[in-house]
């Protein structure tokens, strides 16, 4: 239910006065100007028929290269302190590349909003994937010469970096069942495409803090992975599932080392590459969209979230019952954000440094989307929940600014405050865009 977030019955919770405000996007699913980089594994591989459900391509998208004025425009009215975008690796290897983030960066300063670049959200040169991608130890070293070049360019503007964007679901569904780009359906053996990004990060981490920056974290995506059933073979699929999609990928960062019995199935000096990755962070960030429900395998392929998760997996994914969905058919569970805040606390304790929420949001139809906005209403609570429970967060990003090329799944999906017209490349700012301007004018 839609609140008056200038105090109405039931306002908003006012946050810390310091709490940071923002709102994200990715260079692949808005920038388009695809003639201005050099190809990316989404180009190849929405370029083979079947790929993208609806057969469309990101080369034009939201047009954000050229309308970038218009953007940041739409940002300051929102009244965020803050913008979460990343920078796109194949554009930046092409002549005169970093001089388009050069021209945002000043944009974003002019009006305000402190920029945020993810130095990697899925769209890896071409180039650099028939040399082998992140199957590779190489890869992770020239990421690292690529931060220090990005770095160099803008770390007199930009203070707060992060490093990569769900290396969990890059290795899963672009490796591992070939879902998504480069489209490798390797199982198991896709692991080291998991090594080798935790260790991008690690040595990005040390360029980065070569290159005088501060204030560093990554965006990983987490969510409470609940038991089908108290059946022995359900917690025992759940307890594995939550190891690959959240151990993996904060055990080492934070604890320095490997959930049990994953740590020999890693590639070189898995000890040595260890220390490297577990490089001191500012910060955490987390990715939250919905708790999952899993049970044993059941003998046959799902279809979850739009993806199709095969028979031979050791687990299988369940409907989570006795929620709304949202139109991707993901479960809208706000409660999820507060379980899932807090075991990370009781889990990592003292380890754990700040938390910013950097993705939460839904995919709906409509410009006034009020479904979103009681998403958005739900998770803000929830999330104040968490700091009244003692979770140290420091800052929530909404995704996403603009509706967008939305991976596999083409156009087809909407999550942004502002509607794009993909034809005429128009936005309309949506109901849940004047409200949260609305709740952000209420803060402190």
């Amino acid at each position: 239910m839609a609140t008056d977030a200038h105090g109405g019955a039931n306002p908003i919770p006012q946050f810390p006065a310091d709490f940071l405000w923002g709102v994200s996007t990715s260079a692949h699913q808005i920038e388009g100007a695809a003639d201005k980089r050099e190809p990316s594994v989404w180009d190849a591989f929405a370029a083979e028929p079947g790929r993208v459900k609806d057969n469309t391509t990101a080369a034009v998208a939201c047009d954000h290269y050229h309308r970038y004025p218009e953007d940041v425009a739409l940002l300051r009215d929102l009244g965020v302190g803050a913008y979460r975008f990343s920078i796109s690796w194949p554009r930046v290897q092409s002549p005169g590349g970093l001089d388009f983030y050069d021209r945002l960066v000043d944009e974003l300063a002019a009006a305000g909003v402190q920029p945020v670049p993810t130095l990697f959200h899925w769209d890896l040169p071409l180039s650099v994937e028939t040399e082998g991608g992140w199957l590779r130890r190489e890869t992770a070293e020239r990421f690292a010469e690529y931060a220090a070049l990005v770095a160099e360019r803008l770390g007199d503007r930009v203070s707060k970096w992060i490093t990569l964007n769900e290396p969990a679901e890059h290795t899963l569904l672009g490796h591992a069942l070939g879902t998504h780009a480069p489209g490798k359906q390797l199982m198991f053996d896709a692991l080291p495409v998991a090594h080798h990004q935790l260790l991008a990060h690690g040595l990005a981490v040390r360029a980065l803090r070569a290159a005088g920056v501060t204030d560093i974290g990554i965006a990983n995506s987490h969510g409470p992975t609940w038991p089908a059933s108290d059946e022995a073979a359900d917690a025992e699929a759940a307890g594995f599932y939550d190891v690959l999609l959240n151990q993996l990928f904060a055990d080492p960062l934070l604890l320095g080392q490997y959930p049990e019995g994953l740590a020999e199935l890693m590639p070189g000096d898995v000890d040595a590459d260890l220390k490297v990755i577990a490089e001191p962070l500012d910060w955490y960030g987390i990715n939250y969209y919905a708790p999952t429900r899993v049970g044993a395998p059941q003998g046959a392929d799902i279809e979850f979230g739009g993806f199709t998760l095969p028979a031979e997996l050791p687990f299988s994914v369940r409907e989570t019952e006795g929620y709304p969905v949202t139109d991707f058919g993901w479960p809208v569970v706000p409660e999820g954000l507060t379980e899932l805040l807090t075991s990370f606390r009781d889990r990592y304790g003292d380890r754990l440094p700040p938390i910013v929420i950097t993705e939460n949001g839904c995919s709906y139809e409509g410009i006034d989307d009020q479904q979103r906005i009681a998403f958005l209403d739900g998770h803000l609570r929830a999330l104040h929940r968490a700091l009244e429970a003692g979770v140290d967060v420091r800052g929530y990003f909404v995704w996403s600014l603009l509706d967008n090329f939305e991976w596999a799944e083409g156009y087809a999906r909407r999550f942004g405050l502002v509607h794009v017209d993909y034809d005429t490349l128009e936005r309309t700012p949506k109901a849940s865009y004047g409200w949260l301007r609305d709740v952000l004018r209420a803060q402190p």
